[in-house]
């Protein structure tokens, strides 16, 4: 049988500061989908990178008195380089000021909308916030300050080209109404709807070189203009897979196939849902199939940040804390429907009642009491033990759980699938009292001595199955119990596998 495809991709950061915690969450969202498929068999594809042509990087360089290379490239390869903190496993990294497959793509993609009529050139004049990179009208602003920064927008006067969004309302919203491009959860698709039904209206998508102090992508066929950050920024999902030349790649994990999702923060829902669809639509494209929205992480309340300031640096904690700790905060912690507030506290919370005490507790008191009861070999089970049967129950409904919650992207409740299992087995030492039953065997007492063994085996058995259904979460953790259970691998994920 065919494995299926899967094809998960990040928001590509602007590179104006180093990474956030912000996005972290986003990037190791992705990777536990990507890692999830790999281990279903699926041909997987995991893409991020960074957006290198931003007027911000451009102001931020010009802040710090740099030349917007050197700034761009010294935080590009900051956001590369967490592939080894947050234990990332990203098959591509695209950069859009250096890649050639990115130059070549954006420009394939304008000539073909132009091609379609929907691509025009007129005078504009909007308020304009940097930080969004992004025009608004006055009635979306709050007291006359971008909702999304606080700052009040640039008045912009130039002739920029426009594309034709109007065009596309209809057939926007019948695909995401039907659920053909899904947006997920449930108030970012109504949230979609609404947007549609208040009215599109086309938008710019280029810039004078004079205003974007030379630093972009030209438009073709005219060196005056210089393509939309955004234009250009969304497009690295599929030039990516070299659709400048309609490469294998492109066929393979964009045209025929059937998962092809985006996973965002909330801020940037519009430019996925409607203007990258829109595009793809001009094109002649597929778009893509889902659209996945996390919320924000703040701390005090106040959104984390580069544009503000107000950062947490993921590799510092990483450093003090280790990655499984932060990864499984990530992923435990935040809801899909509210924003997180982050502190140490909480993370150190959440690391010593789950992690720590619940399945550091459950490996270290199984591994000691089976080298010292069974020499350090894992016994097979000689009679039914109470208990165990509940474990193996557990067992069953986990990989449905974990789909289903996957599927929905309910990280927290896929752990929280898993993490009964870890529960369970700690209520099992307890029940079973393994220490007793050594004492009991050792006067000659052959019922206690195959009770033992059972249980010795159950938790062993536990744990084996706990690294194989923690390997897309925490690959590092998973990693440690197979190892100490002396095992090459986790193995299958159905009971009795040991």
């Amino acid at each position: 049988m065919l494995a299926k495809r899967y094809y998960v991709t990040t928001a590509i950061p602007y590179v104006n500061g180093r990474p956030h915690l912000g996005f972290a969450l986003e990037a190791v969202q992705a990777d536990v989908l990507a890692r999830y498929h790999r281990q279903r068999g699926d041909d997987t594809r995991f893409l991020t990178g960074t957006d290198d042509n931003s007027l911000k990087n451009v102001l931020a360089a010009e802040a710090q008195g740099l030349p917007v290379r050197q700034l761009v490239d010294g935080n590009a390869a900051y956001f590369q380089a967490l592939r080894a903190p947050l234990d990332l496993s990203f098959d591509d990294f695209i950069r859009t000021s250096t890649d050639p497959r990115h130059m070549a793509g954006a420009q394939r993609l304008w000539r073909a909308c132009l091609v379609a009529g929907d691509i025009y050139k007129r005078h504009y004049g909007g308020l304009y916030c940097v930080g969004c990179e992004q025009f608004y009208n006055a009635d979306e602003l709050t007291d006359g300050r971008c909702p999304e920064h606080g700052t009040v927008p640039d008045w912009v006067e130039e002739e920029n080209y426009f594309f034709r969004l109007q065009r596309y309302a209809a057939p926007l919203r019948e695909r995401v109404a039907a659920g053909h491009l899904r947006v997920i959860p449930e108030t970012r698709r109504n949230e979609v709807l609404r947007f549609i039904e208040g009215g599109l209206t086309d938008f710019s998508i280029s810039r004078s070189q004079r205003r974007a102090r030379g630093w972009g992508i030209p438009v073709p066929d005219d060196p005056d203009q210089i393509m939309y950050v955004w234009w250009d920024a969304l497009i690295n999902y599929i030039t990516a897979l070299d659709y400048a030349e309609y490469g294998e790649r492109y066929r393979r994990y964009w045209l025929e196939n059937p998962q092809r999702v985006h996973v965002i923060g909330k801020g940037i829902l519009r430019f996925h849902a409607v203007y990258w669809p829109a595009m793809l639509l001009s094109a002649g494209e597929p778009l893509p199939t889902t659209i996945y929205v996390h919320e924000y992480l703040t701390v005090g309340g106040q959104r984390i940040s580069k544009s503000s300031g107000l950062v947490v640096d993921p590799v510092a904690l990483v450093e003090r804390f280790g990655t499984d700790a932060l990864r499984y905060w990530l992923l435990r912690e935040p809801s899909r429907t509210e924003d997180a507030d982050f502190t140490v506290e909480r993370l150190l919370a959440r690391y010593h009642a789950d992690l720590a005490n619940g399945l550091g507790n459950l490996l270290q008191r199984t591994l000691s009491m089976l080298v010292r009861y069974r020499a350090g070999v894992v016994p097979a089970p000689s009679e039914p033990l109470p208990g165990a049967a509940d474990l193996a129950s557990i067992v069953a409904t986990i990989p449905d759980a974990v789909a289903a919650a996957l599927d929905a992207f309910d990280f927290r409740s896929a752990l929280g699938a898993v993490w009964e299992l870890v529960t369970r087995a700690n209520r099992l030492v307890e029940e079973a009292a393994p220490w007793t039953l050594a004492r009991r065997a050792g006067a000659g007492d052959l019922a206690a001595a195959r009770q033992l063994d059972s249980a010795l085996y159950a938790l062993a058995e536990s744990l084996r199955l706990l690294a194989h259904h923690l390997t897309p979460f925490l690959p590092s953790t998973a990693a440690t119990v197979v190892e100490q259970l002396g095992l090459a691998e986790a193995g299958p994920p159905t009971w009795g596998g040991l």
